[in-house]
């Protein structure tokens, strides 16, 4: 059975947080060789009986899709995590269970953070878009660049908007979801969801009793049913250090803890690392604008988040987009991933030069990183003054927000 790499999502809703924000993180663990784009995709309207051709299998369009941002492994459709114009964040998480993922092609769990992104307008209507869809098309496929062995997994989701975060984990095509509006949430490649379970399967439970892994005896308990013998204990490292900032979260709170290798929230090993990561902050108050940081570059404790705001005719960015193959790509090709093409794009192959200097030189190195975290700063305090204005924000001055930190931190690097 295929190992789920140790990633983290989290989520922290005021007063634990300062100022009425919501904020939300994520680090993508991937195996490490693997190039992580962020992608725009404008909202759209699509004629009747139009198909999207997802990563390994095409389905009915809908009618209209919201506009979208993603940071995705390069070779697929789908996203690890990203968010929509309406202030809606949704993260990946993959899980193994008693239920046996399928290696079947069908929609991976990466796709479905797209789908629900482009098909929800809060974060419940993105639940009931991926559990619809889930039910249709089922989940299924290699969930890596590897045409040696196929890694399938189960899927788990944290879903969220201003106002609430669902928690929704899936076994197949059946799933649990847990509604929350308060406090502090993680969610990591275990099930999380026990006894508080707010929506559910029709057949979620006499599926489990059929199985035998419920007598119907017992108060039902989604991770102790479905988990893999003692998986389901928790592993959420990094709650506590955001518990410890209580009533003080901020977006930079949130962005060390994502950084901070010695709890494992950061994950640096031989097989996995993490390959990309953002924060969001989503304020409660819905005239202020959500701002959504992406680092597009691996291992944030040496990456800087840079951030993007959502406006009409915001300026994409080809210097965080990877290479695109159109049919000749190997994914679209059977049997797949024969080849592994040089997915690199310019700000990771900028972030790659900068690494090779900062291990043949400490000091050097060291510079370097207090003159890009520098940067960061000044970025975030002018994310600030947007938050705290009492003026309508003018698109034109953030139109070409993200496209200039790319810029930035690319001439930086050189």
């Amino acid at each position: 059975m295929a190992v789920a790499p140790p990633s983290y999502s989290f989520v922290a809703f005021p007063p634990r947080t300062k100022d009425g924000l919501v904020v939300f993180g994520k680090n993508s663990a991937r195996p490490r060789e693997e190039v992580q784009e962020v992608v725009y995709f404008a909202a759209a309207a699509h004629d009747p009986g139009s198909k999207v051709e997802c990563t390994y299998i095409t389905i009915d369009q809908v009618p209209k899709t919201h506009a979208i941002v993603l940071s995705r492994p390069a070779w697929l459709w789908g996203a690890e995590m990203g968010a929509n114009e309406h202030g809606v964040c949704i993260a990946n998480e993959a899980i193994t269970t008693r239920e046996p993922a399928s290696e079947i092609e069908a929609l991976l769990g990466m796709d479905l953070v797209r789908l629900g992104l482009e098909r929800g307008a809060t974060a419940k209507e993105c639940l009931d878009a991926i559990v619809s869809l889930l039910e249709e098309h089922g989940q299924g496929g290699n969930y890596y660049e590897d045409g040696s062995s196929c890694h399938a997994f189960q899927s788990a989701f944290l879903i969220v908007d201003r106002a609430e975060a669902w928690i929704l984990e899936t076994v197949g095509k059946y799933w649990a979801a847990e509604k929350i509006t308060e406090g502090i949430k993680c969610i990591c490649n275990q099930l999380s969801l026990t006894t508080k379970i707010d929506v559910e399967h029709p057949e979620l439970r006499s599926y489990a009793e059929t199985q035998g892994w419920w007598t119907g005896d017992t108060e039902f308990n989604f991770s102790e049913v479905f988990s893999l013998a003692e998986d389901h204990l928790g592993c959420c490292s990094g709650q506590e250090s955001l518990e410890k900032q209580d009533g003080n979260i901020t977006v930079q709170t949130m962005m060390d803890v994502l950084r901070d290798k010695a709890s494992g929230v950061c994950v640096d090993s031989e097989t996995f690392l993490t390959t990309a990561s953002i924060v969001s902050v989503l304020p409660q108050n819905p005239s202020s604008p959500c701002i959504h940081y992406f680092t597009g570059t691996p291992d944030p404790s040496r990456s800087i988040f840079k951030p993007f705001i959502f406006v009409d005719d915001v300026k994409l960015v080809p210097k965080v987009q990877s290479p695109f193959l159109g049919d000749d790509d190997p994914v679209k090709k059977k049997p797949r991933f024969q080849e592994k093409p040089d997915r690199r794009h310019e700000l990771y192959k900028a972030h790659e030069r900068a690494r090779t200097v900062t291990e043949n030189d400490q000091d050097k190195g060291q510079k370097l990183m207090r003159i890009m975290l520098d940067l960061e700063r000044q970025g975030l305090e002018a994310m600030e003054d947007i938050l705290t204005s009492t003026e309508v924000l003018d698109p034109a001055e953030v139109v070409d927000l993200f496209y200039d930190c790319v810029d930035t931190e690319i001439k930086f690097f050189k």
